[in-house]
Order: structure tokens, then C-alpha cells, then sequence
């Protein structure tokens, strides 16, 4: 059985030894590294690279956000959550954009950092409810302002075909590949295909990314 590689990266040596704690619990858990800020990690993940990061953003040295976009550009595979005390809906859908696979607060409790580990494992990206909230206060507060488009689809830069909007909206929802194959009848290749479109014409990184874009551009 192939082990989850993890790498925690938290300047509070107290969290981390707990969060290393609860992951080592888990039988198809590994820690591979823990560092106390971004360049510890950055240094050693070329020895022992990780499969998926646990990352704080405050940070001495170099922050998450640092951090996050080196690893997007130079390991582009490595699945990047971020595990913080943060919880401006801002900071939310800017890190998403930027790529990270999930964002979870640190109240979390260990089930739920289990049940984002292994999401983004098979599915590329976790949306949980503090997430999703925080998009749809985000769509809820541009669809208040006077400037608000009659139609989003119409009015933005991009152009989607009605079939890329539905398998968007699906994945805005939180649904896999296959969860969307079996709801709208099309093989797992055929949604792929469109996801893919939809990232290029986005022009975003990953699916956690994707979701974030339709909801700042009210494409959703």
C-alpha cells in the first residue's frame, strides 16, 4: 500500500507536534518533513517531496502565500492545503486563484483534515462549507453592487458553452469527475475534457482555482 506523503509547515512548534501527532495515527499517512516557516520547506522538499503540504500562512522568513506560489510554479503536483487561522473570505478566494487545493482553519478537528488529505488526493481540490460560504458571501456582496452585470456568462471575458457551464456549476458544488459523469451522462474522459477547457479559458491553475474565478466573476 502506497503511503500519502505529508509535509507540515507551521512556526509553532506546539501545533505542529499535535498536528504530527493525529497524522501519524493514520495507517497510509507518512510525514515526510515539518518545518517551522516556507524556506525550511522549500530546502528540504527536494529530498523528501511530499504528495501534500499542511500550510500555515504567518509565517517568519516566508509566509504561505510565498510559499504556495513557489511550490505552484516549481511543483505543480504537490497538493498544497492551507491550515491557518485566517478566515477572511479576501484571503479565501485569493489563495484558491492562486492554486491551493484546499483551505481549512485550524479549529478543524482531525476528521475533517483526513477526509481534505485524501479529497485532494483523489479529486485535486476540497471545498468544505467554511469555503463555500465564504464564495457565496463573495458572489453576494458583487451581486449587491449597482454595477452588477444583467447576465454573467454574457458579460464576462470569457465565453462557455452551455455544456462548460453546467460541469462548472457541478464542480462549484463540489462533485468529482465521476460523480458528474454518472449526474449528467457523459464519460469521465468527455468532463475531463470539458474541466480542462474551462481551466484553459479561465486561465487557472488547478480546479480549486477554477471555483474560486466562478465565483469572484459571477459565473456561477
Amino acid at each position: 500500500m502506497r503511503k500519502i506523503r505529508l509535509a507540515l509547515c507551521d512556526d509553532h512548534t506546539l501545533f505542529r507536534v499535535g498536528m504530527a501527532t493525529l497524522l501519524g495515527q493514520i495507517q497510509d499517512f507518512e510525514l515526510v518533513l515539518e518545518a517551522a516557516n516556507g524556506q525550511e520547506l522549500i530546502d528540504r522538499a527536494a529530498r523528501k517531496m511530499p504528495d501534500v503540504v499542511l500550510l500555515d500562512l504567518q509565517m517568519p522568513v516566508m509566509d504561505g502565500t510565498a510559499t504556495a506560489d513557489y511550490f505552484r510554479e516549481t511543483y505543480p503536483l504537490v497538493k498544497i492545503i492551507i491550515l491557518t487561522m485566517h478566515d477572511e473570505d479576501r484571503m479565501v478566494l485569493h489563495l484558491l486563484e492562486k492554486g491551493v487545493s484546499g483551505y481549512l482553519l485550524k479549529d478543524a478537528d482531525a476528521d475533517e483534515v483526513e477526509k481534505a488529505i485524501r479529497k485532494v488526493m483523489d479529486d485535486g481540490v476540497y471545498l468544505n462549507d467554511f469555503v463555500s460560504r465564504a464564495m457565496l458571501r463573495r458572489m453576494t456582496s458583487k451581486s449587491n453592487s449597482p454595477t452588477k452585470p444583467t447576465s454573467a456568462f454574457y458579460n464576462s471575458k470569457i465565453l462557455l458553452s452551455d455544456r462548460e457551464k453546467e460541469v462548472l456549476s457541478l464542480l462549484c458544488d463540489g462533485l468529482s469527475t465521476n460523480e458528474i459523469s454518472e449526474k449528467v451522462f457523459l464519460s469521465p474522459r468527455t468532463v475531463e475534457g470539458h474541466r480542462l477547457r474551462i481551466l484553459e479559458k479561465t486561465g487557472t491553475k488547478n480546479t480549486a482555482g477554477m471555483v474560486a474565478y466562478a465565483f469572484r466573476n459571477n459565473l456561477v
